[in-house]
């Protein structure tokens, strides 16, 4: 993918992910300028890009599988992208957890027939209407319910692969999953991985920043060093690009957790910042101070 595309479709993906959080209903959106394009991964895994989070594909000869569905006013143009990818229908939509910006089209497929699998805490999320941030939501409607649901984890074998889908604890919200391809060595990880980015941790929902610093080393005590990694939010990056990350989480917690020890307070802590290495990483929808009061909220 050419450099300036790189771009534009990290610059989409984060104004998404920013006005999802500021306004309560997509329809205040504007999704016509957003092009959903499709990268190769490997084996038969592809990633779509648009606006909202990655999504993971599996397209082969019993279908198409996505891991999440960014909004619903996107779904034609997703139709399109998996279309250049395969003729094959779509049969099952994985949910990584409930925001919208990775379930808003599981109204529409799901009542295309497809069916939509995710934790069990996805369901309870969308069934109630459970808001972001104070921002209230409305319940999701039958059809955007995942209809399989799972505690601990579940396999679908599909497209001459098994791919594994596990509940990562306490991280980015209480129903996050991580689904792994494992014949193209592929790992989608949805909102845990922000690559390059500090994470929004949705701590009304059961986030927690020490818990996603703790899910991510799990993940990397198990995954090949040679696999892809799809992210929440960012480019398709390696294991590499995840450790870096994960030593910013270790790091940064630990630098929260001493000014916290210390009797200081969050704005203490803020005044003080981070270790300068990540001074780049606050340059998304969440900057410094918020993930510094997100790591001071979890601990």
């Amino acid at each position: 993918m050419a450099l300036a595309t790189t771009l534009r479709s990290r610059y989409l993906t984060l104004v998404a992910a920013a006005a999802f959080l500021a306004v309560p209903a997509t329809a205040q959106q504007d999704f016509s300028a957003v092009e959903v394009t499709a990268e190769h991964v490997a084996g038969a895994v592809h990633m779509l890009t648009g606006a909202g989070g990655n999504i993971g594909v599996s397209a082969g000869e019993d279908g198409i599988l996505i891991v999440d569905d960014q909004f619903a006013p996107l779904a034609d143009k997703i139709r399109a992208a998996l279309a250049g990818i395969s003729p094959g229908d779509l049969e099952f939509v994985v949910n990584t957890h409930f925001h919208f910006d990775h379930t808003g089209g599981n109204a529409i497929f799901g009542k295309e027939g497809a069916l939509i699998v995710a934790h069990t805490n996805v369901r309870k999320r969308l069934a109630e209407g459970a808001g972001v941030r104070g921002r209230p939501a409305e319940p999701a409607p039958k059809e955007a319910l995942p209809v399989v649901t799972y505690d601990d984890g579940v396999s679908i074998h599909f497209n001459g692969e098994e791919i594994m889908i596990g509940h990562l604890t306490g991280g980015h919200t209480d129903g996050d999953s991580y689904i792994y391809f494992t014949d193209s060595n592929v790992v989608h990880l949805g909102d845990q991985f922000f690559a390059g980015r500090f994470p929004f941790v949705d701590i009304g929902n059961g986030g927690n920043a020490v818990g996603l610093r703790d899910s991510i080393g799990e993940v990397l005590e198990h995954l090949p060093a040679d696999a892809k990694v799809i992210p929440g939010h960012g480019p398709l990056s390696s294991v590499d690009d995840l450790k870096t990350y994960h030593r910013m989480l270790t790091e940064c917690v630990a630098a929260v957790k001493a000014g916290k020890d210390a009797g200081k307070s969050v704005e203490d802590i803020q005044a003080a910042g981070l270790p300068d290495e990540w001074e780049g990483w606050g340059s998304g929808f969440i900057n410094e101070s918020v993930f510094i009061t997100s790591i001071f909220e979890s601990l």
